[in-house]
């Protein structure tokens, strides 16, 4: 029985892509980490244009800040879950493409397992260690990663980690960013970001991974696509053809003990806060507790002596869950990242 393409008659007609080609879309199976900004547009051409298989991961929850770039969500909404309210959106969209609803954080206990069942992977993450996780897993699977970011008015696309003809593999993320110091670069909550940025990004995202799988035109393959949102120009920076990093194992990731701003306001004396942003952040408003930047955390000591456990906050959650991490790296401490930072805290 032949299947319905229908809905994909305008795709279906291109010059050299035909039923054939939409049979490509059909049995492939893409695994999307993030349904957030990137995620969103990304998610809703992939599906739209027939992919037969999607999984959408994330753990977190829609909030009110999300609302002007991820555009999945309603107001009504806020406060369900991004996987879930994500893949019931895209299921009413396309029928006809099986969603995978993944309601879970990315670590290196199940990352490995998770990955292994599809054929691309999209990273729509603004979270440089699960970014570095999905990387590494993605070379030891073999498997190549669609990487996208955005920060203000800028944001990139590449392919990594893509087969060659060789049977070499093309630079992963590695090759390009060996280490970044993630603590120290603020993420769309604390720098802010354009909201039409993340639907280019995302839409371009979407874009690679069509013609990934169909095979069709030329790919960011060994090449980033850096693309400046406030003057329309973009620019293509060359990656290397073959990748020179050698990886044998995956990072291990910390696990971070989360405290809900409902639980810190229910008994807020029972823990000593410690606000880990700079001197200027802390002066302009604060939740109370002492001042300790991020970059000076390591001298905690004194404060691990008392019997109250420790709380760290910033603006996300994202240098506090780094203090916690450098913490627990030196001393065997009761110590909590305050989940959605002052930000969810005000709201």
């Amino acid at each position: 029985m032949q299947p319905d393409f229908s809905r994909y008659s305008c795709q279906i007609t291109l010059p050299g892509f035909g039923e054939k080609t939409q049979l490509l879309l059909q049995k492939a199976k893409v695994l999307i980490v993030g349904a957030g900004g990137l995620g969103c547009p990304a998610a809703q051409y992939i599906v739209a244009a027939g992919v037969g298989i999607v999984g959408v991961a994330d753990y977190d929850t829609i909030s009110e800040g999300n609302l002007h770039r991820q555009i999945l969500y309603k107001s009504s909404e806020v406060g369900l879950k991004k996987a879930e309210t994500s893949c019931n959106y895209l299921q009413q969209q396309n029928p006809n493409v099986r969603l995978i609803s993944l309601d879970m954080r990315i670590t290196d206990e199940n990352v490995m397992d998770i990955i292994r069942q599809y054929d691309l992977v999209l990273d729509c993450t603004d979270n440089f260690e699960t970014r570095y996780l999905l990387n590494d897993a993605c070379v030891l699977w073999g498997i190549p990663m669609i990487q996208g970011s955005i920060y203000q008015y800028e944001g990139h696309v590449a392919i990594w980690n893509a087969p060659n003809a060789d049977q070499s593999r093309s630079p992963n993320y590695r090759d390009v960013f060996p280490d970044i110091n993630a603590a120290q670069i603020p993420n769309c909550t604390e720098g802010g970001v354009f909201p039409t940025l993340a639907g280019i990004i995302g839409s371009i995202m979407a874009n690679e991974t069509l013609k990934y799988i169909t095979k069709a035109g030329d790919t960011l393959i060994g090449k980033m696509l850096v693309f400046d949102a406030l003057t329309l120009q973009s620019r293509i920076v060359k990656t290397g053809i073959v990748s020179k990093v050698v990886i044998n194992e995956l990072p291990a990731t910390m696990t971070v003990a989360i405290i809900s701003h409902q639980q810190l306001r229910s008994d807020l004396n029972t823990y000593q806060l410690i606000d880990v942003r700079s001197k200027e952040e802390h002066q302009t408003f604060n939740i109370g507790g002492i001042h300790i930047p991020l970059e000076q955390i390591s001298n905690i000591k004194q404060y691990l002596l008392g019997n109250k456990p420790i709380v760290l906050y910033c603006a996300s959650g994202r240098r506090s869950t780094e203090g916690v991490k450098r913490i627990k790296a030196l001393y065997n401490a009761d110590v909590f990242s305050l989940e959605g930072g002052i930000t969810k805290w005000i709201k």
